[in-house]
């Protein structure tokens, strides 16, 4: 069972970092709803509520999928669908697509997916996958994702793949100390801009997991 998923900084960053937050605040936004069911300095147990998400994947290395794959998702939220709606019958006939803005919530995800990368973007609770408007671009999906049990390493800094890679480690490791086991991915979740300081960005590893036999 998975969990969402969540860049070198480019344009699309830039329009990211302007359209969401100033320069060095966090990112206020409404993110997935989750119950931490344990705590212990950077490491937490969540229980995720059920949640729906776009998604699209991207081939490409760890630091540059992130932006392809916001440029695709953001286009989607910025009105690169179609509206789902209703119209009294009039005459005379026409076609003629109605978009819709979806507000921007958090996390931005990132998962290896096999050869590819699945990048994510939380949908606002008060759709359902019924009437969210309709992707234009065949390569953005929305999915609905069940509940699921996530331990989740919070860190501050660089988005580096060296220091991801680190944090995963970490997560790793306290998983078998507290006879946890990996049922998916890790996921890299994201929560400011690119342009905030590093030491006050917030980032997670996110790996979606079972607790082990008693």
């Amino acid at each position: 069972m998975k969990c969402p998923g969540f860049p070198a900084v480019c344009f699309i960053m830039l329009v990211f970092a302007c359209f969401l937050f100033g320069a060095n605040s966090v990112m206020a936004l409404e993110e997935a709803k989750y119950t931490v069911l344990e705590k212990a300095d950077d490491f937490e147990l969540r229980q995720y509520e059920p949640h729906i998400v776009a998604e699209t994947f991207v081939e490409g290395d760890f630091e540059n999928v992130g932006n392809e794959g916001f440029r695709l998702l953001f286009a989607y939220i910025s009105g690169t669908n179609r509206k789902k709606e209703s119209i009294p019958m009039t005459a005379p006939v026409g076609q003629e697509p109605v978009s819709e803005n979806i507000a921007m919530t958090a996390p931005v995800g990132q998962e290896k997916a096999g050869p590819q990368w699945r990048i994510t973007f939380l949908m606002p609770p008060n759709y359902t996958v019924a009437t969210l408007p309709e992707p234009l671009n065949p390569r953005v999906q929305i999915k609905e994702i069940p509940g699921c049990l996530m331990a989740a390493l919070i860190y501050s800094g660089t988005w580096s793949k060296d220091r991801y890679e680190e944090k995963e480690v970490a997560l790793r490791d306290m998983l078998k100390q507290k006879g946890l086991r990996a049922v998916g991915e890790p996921v890299f979740a994201r929560y400011n801009s690119p342009f905030s300081l590093w030491f006050m960005r917030r980032n997670e590893v996110l790996i979606p997991v079972e607790r082990g036999e008693p």
